[in-house]
């Protein structure tokens, strides 16, 4: 199995930026994120360096919603990185790792009035994605006796190659303003008295490992940009969004890198913008490209049985990585304490939760083990421990951050008593 730089075999261990997982499992418990630091750094790093050698003005958004933990958010704010947000949670995050309020960008297509009025409080400009919103918004600025700064969410009604429910530039999609619609709803915003329209916004879905359908979409962006700059709208930034893929199955899936990503697509960006005149910045928003294979979870098998197939039975199920039971998503599995042995027997990885669907792993060739075992689930930085839950009641799993010789909590494990703790007694059960 190709693994990438940071992930390497050492005397029969997985080792993730230098760190046996075997010896941390031991440390820490299991089940256990494990993320290194510098693998995010050095994507992000390559991200905003392809684009830049295309195109003089970048500002890459990390899509918080991928993995909202501070650490990574503190590390990649300390780089320049801004945020794409979808949450007040998420905001007050960026805000708290030290990002800069005119970096981010507030997106969503359901924002409560709460949320509207502290983006406008911060000062963070706001992707609108409906005129109701416009509205909403030009009133709370005008309360705060302000101007806010905002662009609209374009659909572009584009169908990529990914899973339907991540596919969200489809013209069924429930985000953003028909494309066709979309200079009428900057000629209203330009009536408002407290909105100021400064930039436009497109993303179109997640897990894309074809450049194509980016290219399609900043055609789109681009003749869209063309119209509005004849209406006498002044555009800072026009924003792409994000979804470059990574290629779960490490041997056979096709791997565009962001510099194949920048020659197609930022091109067609900056031969638009030349023709209008303008020079605008460049925004991305890149979430699981920068973090997906940054992360590993390691669980212990607690047993093994044979019925009409053979099954290893982890103590990380869906509740700590739920997109193999809701995207039907693979992750690559290896057994970290003896990480080079052939592999022999077929196993299906199943977790802890009371449901069927609690798979993580079917039908996989892997070296024969027993109870007790170390697995690694693979590329599980991205919407892994963003996505957990506490279902049947099983507390959410420690996060461990590794750089160089390095290793260390950033966050820990909860217990029993973070999940009671929210819980109440009636007044009649007193």
């Amino acid at each position: 199995m190709k693994l990438p730089p940071h992930l390497t075999i050492r005397d029969h261990h997985l080792h993730i930026g230098g760190q046996d997982c075997v010896t941390l499992a031991g440390q820490y418990g299991t089940p256990l994120y494990v993320t290194s630091e510098d693998r995010v750094c050095e994507q992000f790093l390559r991200y905003k360096a392809a684009l830049s050698h295309e195109y003089p003005k970048v500002q890459v958004l990390f899509a918080a919603k991928a993995n909202g933990n501070l650490a990574l958010m503190r590390a990649l704010g300390k780089l320049g990185a801004g945020a794409d947000v979808f949450s007040a949670g998420e905001l007050h995050l960026a805000l708290e790792a030290g990002m800069r309020p005119e970096t981010l960008l507030f997106n969503g297509s359901s924002k409560t009035p709460a949320d509207l009025r502290l983006a406008v409080e911060k000062g963070v400009k706001i992707s609108a994605d409906s005129l109701d919103e416009l509205h909403q918004i030009d009133a709370i600025a005008g309360e705060a006796a302000t101007i806010a700064q905002i662009g609209f969410r374009v659909n572009p009604a584009l169908d990529v190659p990914t899973h339907p429910k991540i596919a969200t530039g489809l013209a069924t999609s429930k985000f953003g303003i028909p494309h066709k619609e979309i200079p009428a709803a900057y000629a209203e915003a330009l009536t408002c008295r407290h909105v100021r329209p400064v930039g436009i916004h497109c993303h179109i879905g997640s897990q894309i490992l074809d450049i194509e359908p980016f290219v399609r979409a900043a055609d789109v962006m681009v003749r869209i940009v063309s119209e509005l700059t004849q209406m006498g709208v002044q555009l800072e930034f026009v924003d792409l969004g994000g979804g470059l893929g990574i290629p779960y199955h490490h041997d056979t899936d096709p791997a565009p890198t962001p510099e194949d990503y920048a020659r197609r697509v930022v091109p067609v960006f900056k031969v638009g913008m030349d023709a209008c005149g303008i020079s605008p910045t460049l925004w991305v928003e890149p979430g699981r490209f920068l973090v997906a294979d940054s992360t590993v979870l390691l669980t212990r098998v607690n047993s093994t049985k044979m019925t009409h197939k053979r099954f290893a039975n982890v103590d990380a199920g869906f509740n700590l990585l739920i997109r193999p039971a809701m995207y039907d998503a693979y992750h690559e599995v290896i057994v970290a304490n003896n990480a080079d042995a052939a592999p022999v027997t077929e196993y299906t990885v199943t977790g802890p939760i009371c449901e069927t669907g609690d798979i993580l792993a079917p039908d996989r060739r892997l070296p024969e083990f027993g109870a007790g075992a170390l697995l690694a689930v693979l590329d599980a930085g991205a919407y892994g421990y963003a996505m957990a839950s506490q279902y049947n009641c099983r507390p959410r799993c420690p996060e461990v951050l590794v750089k160089g010789a390095q290793a260390a909590l950033m966050r820990r494990g909860e217990t029993i008593t973070d999940i009671t703790g929210t819980m109440l007694r009636p007044p009649w059960q007193r």
